[in-house]
């Protein structure tokens, strides 16, 4: 009878239990789920659509798509469009200047001051004398980027402010890290709450049958088995003695021990989670994530190029010769200039030389995002290898992802091809041949 009435109370705390978990689990899909509070990549945006013909009128939306891209990825970590950063606001250029004088400034800017060109000099003294770097963009590219400002201008709320600062809340592109946090926050509160409403039910239910074994202790109406059984204790002995408890635990532990072997000698070689200290605190997660730094800014070959380049001093210098001058580890790049030397920065994505890889044609010719090989990058504060970079891992990526032939006419035969053999099996890159030896050996 006094064990009836204890299910009301365990019932009440499993109820309590189940309502903790359900509104957890409703709150961090809501969060999961929210399209609103997806980020945005750096550098996903860094191989543009093709740049509009020069000349091209400044509401050409193709012309404007383009600049954009072209704007973020070249121009953004010196110039707003309203606001003066490190260079000057760029909104009315076009009536302060001519884009016969724009494009020759935007190519060499250096040649246009030597050359004794009045605005030219005195844009460059009213800075600072702070030089801008020359930009390798065709004439229809500059001409997209001056048909995107020239869009932007008196657009509030979509520019950085002079310290960098990341991106305004109504920009499509802005992050929303704080928004993650707090649901990430309000997670860890409610498991804290689960784990604490759980152990108070433990511990309440302990009381009550301790309490429930003296009162029937107190009864008189009991006899030597029923004694005998309020006061049996549990003899954990009898667990690690059993048979089958000790083979089942030595069963898992080769099980374990093996596994961890072959682990080992499989990873043999392998840099995956390779993390060193850097010459320079340099943080991925500021520059890229915060600021959204196109990755192609600092990393110019990124899409042109065999390998992506790690930047020069001279990069560092477009910001920081106006921006956290005092910061010591800023005063290091200063130190690297004036001795004339590289910054020795320690290398951490390094494919055997067996291997080859060629980093544009994947980038530029097929469209892979930063993210892809090195993962979040945006959100590291000391960059690690994050993917392990093995022949497996390559071929199935290989083996996975279809290839772009859309407007591509050396491929529409080999298409048909696979077509009429394959039905509706994906076009792949290892259909056309990207897991042959020789692709990468050789």
């Amino acid at each position: 009878m006094d064990s009836i009435r204890l299910r009301p109370l365990s019932r009440l705390f499993l109820v309590l239990s189940l309502w903790i978990v359900s509104v957890g689990s409703s709150f961090a899909q809501g969060t999961a789920a929210d399209p609103s509070k997806a980020g945005v990549a750096p550098g996903a945006t860094a191989a543009a659509a093709p740049a509009a013909a020069a000349g091209a009128p400044t509401g050409d939306a193709a012309a404007i798509a383009a600049g954009d891209a072209l704007f973020k990825g070249n121009c953004a970590q010196c110039h707003a469009v309203n606001e003066v950063v490190v260079g000057p606001a760029l909104a009315g250029i076009t009536k302060r200047r001519p884009m016969s004088w724009i494009i020759p400034w935007v190519k060499n800017s250096s040649k246009l001051v030597a050359s004794g060109d009045e605005y030219a000099v005195k844009i460059f003294n009213q800075y600072q004398k702070q030089q801008m770097p020359s930009f390798q963009l065709s004439d229809a590219e500059i001409t997209s980027i001056i048909a995107y400002t020239t869009s932007q201008e008196g657009v509030k709320g979509k520019e950085p402010s002079n310290d960098n600062s990341p991106k305004a809340e109504g920009d499509p592109t802005a992050t929303s890290g704080g928004d993650a946090a707090d649901g990430g926050k309000a997670m860890n509160i409610l498991l804290i709450v689960l784990v604490v409403v759980l152990i108070v039910l433990v511990v309440t239910l302990v009381i009550i049958a301790n309490i429930m074994k003296d009162v029937l202790r107190g009864r008189k109406d009991l006899d030597g088995r029923d004694m005998e059984v309020i006061d049996q204790r549990f003899d954990f002995s009898k667990i690690y003695k059993s048979t089958a408890v000790r083979g089942i635990v030595g069963t898992v532990f080769v099980l374990a021990v093996l596994y961890e072997t072959i682990q080992g000698a499989m990873g043999v070689g392998l840099q995956q989670g390779y993390q060193p200290t850097q010459p320079i605190a340099f943080s991925h997660k500021l520059h890229a994530g915060e600021h959204q730094i196109n990755c192609a800014y600092c990393h110019t070959s990124v899409y042109k190029s065999k390998s992506a380049n790690i930047p020069s001093p001279n990069i560092c210098m477009n910001c920081h010769s106006q921006i956290k001058t005092e910061s010591p580890e800023i005063k290091k790049i200063y130190r690297a200039i004036e001795r004339k030397q590289p910054i020795q920065w320690v290398r951490i994505h390094n494919l055997p030389d067996l291997a080859y890889f060629n980093h544009s044609q994947h980038t530029q010719v097929g469209g892979i995002e930063c993210q892809t090989c090195h993962g979040p990058i945006q959100n590291m504060e000391v960059v690690y290898q994050y993917s392990p970079l093995t022949m497996g891992w390559c071929i199935n990526c290989h083996r996975e992802t279809p290839l772009n032939t859309k407007g591509n006419g050396y491929y529409d035969n080999l298409v048909k091809l696979h077509d009429s053999e394959n039905g509706a099996v994906p076009f792949t890159v290892s259909s056309n041949g990207g897991t042959e030896c020789s692709k990468c050996h050789y």
